[in-house]
């Protein structure tokens, strides 16, 4: 069983382990779980009406980088 990665106290975009922007790997980090399970929230998220495109690009314009 592999050990789950250490938290963060900060929230940030990590430079190693993102896909586009960080976002999803810094939310992942920061809360202690897998990147890969916020990844697959974020797509299911996207099957009801809402803003999530647009809270994602604010997210990696406020998110700082490691």
């Amino acid at each position: 069983m592999s050990t789950p990665a250490p938290r963060s106290a900060r929230l940030v975009r990590p430079r190693q382990g993102r896909m586009i922007a960080g976002v999803c790997a810094g939310i992942g980090q920061r809360f202690g779980i897998s990147p890969n399970m916020v990844r697959l929230l974020f797509v299911i998220s996207t099957l009801i009406p809402g803003p999530q495109f647009l809270v994602y690009i604010a997210m990696w314009i406020l998110i700082p980088e490691d």
